[in-house]
């Protein structure tokens, strides 16, 4: 499967801290602190998503706000039922202010302790909220680190946010292909950095570079 993220029935509940939810808005931020460098020559530069140039991350990344902002609030309709790779992403004309409040409409809905209970849907998938909102988290740090890469900016998250992503995407003993979900780990040093190791969980190159 490509390594862009797919929301996912198949994962446990438990995936979800269960004692503190996790907070989108850091990511959300982040991802909008990186949309200033990004200029209009740079929106056919490649990404660590072999389907993706720069435009269609930033498309995907317009798509999963909206669809997982709905997914939050239980607002099912045609945002939370389209499969994220039924077409290319297209970049809406005014992405520069749409993308930044579609982030913070994410983050503000999964601020909501309801958003976390009962049964959602997101990519046409139902699942539970509680493990919609730590793939919605995973989503925003992984594209998070997919743009930084893509248009040479330095990226760093929390370590909260990175326990949760690794949560999601470690191998499962019963399940060690992960239902065919996500492609598959690359190998790291044991000893390497959390961000680098969730990266790679994600089957991405943590010194991925553009042209290397």
């Amino acid at each position: 499967m490509d390594t862009h993220q797919t929301p996912v029935p198949a994962m446990p509940a438990t995936a979800a801290p269960a004692t503190r939810l996790p907070d989108l808005g850091p990511a959300a931020r982040r991802i909008t602190t990186l949309l200033g460098p990004v200029d209009d020559g740079s929106l056919d530069g490649p990404t660590p998503c072999p389907a993706y140039a720069v435009r269609e991350l930033l498309g995907h990344l317009t798509g999963l706000a909206t669809a997982f902002r709905d997914a939050a609030r239980k607002d099912l309709g045609p945002s939370t039922a389209t499969p994220p790779d039924a077409a290319l992403p297209v970049l809406e004309d005014d992405w520069r202010e749409a993308l930044p409040r579609r982030l913070e409409e994410v983050a503000a809905a999964w601020r909501a302790p309801d958003a976390w209970t009962g049964t959602t849907r997101a990519g046409g998938i139902d699942l539970p909220g509680e493990v919609a909102g730590v793939v919605a988290l995973n989503e925003l740090v992984i594209h998070g680190w997919d743009l930084a890469r893509s248009t040479g900016q330095p990226y760093a998250a929390g370590e909260a946010e990175l326990r949760s992503c690794e949560a999601l995407l470690a191998p499962d003993a019963d399940d060690p292909d992960r239902g065919g979900i996500f492609a598959p780990p690359l190998p790291v040093a044991a000893d390497a950095p959390l961000l680098d190791r969730v990266i790679a969980l994600s089957g991405r190159r943590p010194d991925w570079r553009p042209g290397g």
